[in-house]
């Protein structure tokens, strides 16, 4: 049984061995970052923070529906201000952590060189600013689409505040931008908020049209290269997935590879269903509950479990 140490003079306070963890701690540090040739010199932080990216989100879904996500003592005739004021600063902390990953991927020569890098940072800021109001158009179709598709829902504002589908395309459309625009990193931790808060895991580089409707959502999986078409209905459980992964010469699996399903407009996916690889389910396809789908599925095709194979392959 371990044996806690108390001190002579207050036997109710006990003491640690503090002194042998923390150099341990910091052997164990450095032979991470010497395996993977990180810099052992004194500085700054080398990565983005989680914490500052789950700040930032949360202050855009505020500039984005101020009166139903901004602050609760927010009024409409100092909508504007708030937009304004909360849009600066929010823009001037994701430069931060935009020219944290950009120092990374230039040290690890992940990216090609950047010859100025705060420059490139600021561009990227001032891009993904721009797609603000796109974004928030993108939602409202959204929105619409959960509210039309769901007869539970009351209201769109209802749709809005609860549904976890809704709160995960808020975040995927902002990571999506951040990737597009060649911060991955930071793309990725915005994705893995909504996962951790929804169960929804939508990778950051999937293409995901208007009015996608994600219904109760939880287990939701979706890849880096699925392209989802408009208006189109996903229910729990259900996995957008990779069949098989290609490979160099070497066995490595090749990075960015079209490998995730294509998921023409108004196609409906039941829940527990399951599609894998690059194939396409066409305009207007149901897709049965529990189903599992590795072959193309023509437009306006039906498919059910005791139908799958047959109707999945004639596609």
């Amino acid at each position: 049984m371990m044996q806690v140490a108390v001190t002579p003079t207050n036997p109710r306070v006990p003491t640690f061995e503090l002194k042998q963890v923390v150099l341990e701690l910091a052997e164990v540090r450095q032979r991470w970052r010497e395996s993977q040739n990180r810099s052992t010199e004194p500085g700054g932080r080398e990565l983005p923070a989680r914490d500052a990216l789950a700040h930032i989100i949360d202050a855009l879904r505020g500039v984005l529906f101020p009166m139903r996500l901004g602050p609760a003592d927010l009024r409409q005739e100092s909508e504007d201000f708030y937009v304004g004021h909360t849009l600066d600063s929010v823009l001037h902390a994701l430069l931060n952590q935009v020219r944290l990953e950009l120092q990374h991927a230039r040290r690890h020569q992940t990216v090609p060189s950047i010859t100025d890098l705060e420059s490139t940072a600021v561009a990227i800021v001032q891009q993904f600013s721009l797609q603000l109001p796109h974004i928030r158009a993108l939602l409202d179709r959204d929105v619409v689409a959960a509210f039309d598709g769901d007869p539970a829902a009351r209201s769109v504002d209802e749709v809005l505040l609860c549904y976890p589908g809704i709160l995960a395309m808020i975040y995927h459309r902002l990571a999506h931008q951040l990737y597009l625009l060649g911060v991955p990193l930071l793309a990725r931790i915005v994705a893995e908020l909504a996962h951790a808060q929804t169960g929804i895991d939508i990778h950051p580089g999937a293409s995901i049209g208007a009015g996608l409707f994600i219904d109760h959502g939880t287990g939701v999986v979706i890849g880096e290269t699925a392209v989802i078409g408009e208006r189109v209905r996903i229910y729990q459980a259900v996995t957008l997935g990779a069949k098989s992964f290609p490979t160099d010469a070497t066995g490595n699996p090749l990075k960015g590879q079209p490998r995730h399903p294509i998921v023409e407009d108004e196609v409906v996916i039941y829940a527990g269903a399951t599609v894998l690889g690059r194939v396409t389910i066409g305009r207007g396809a149901s897709i049965g509950g529990n189903v599992w789908v590795t072959h193309s599925v023509p437009a306006g095709a039906h498919i059910t479990q005791a139908r799958s194979t047959h109707e999945a392959v004639g596609g």
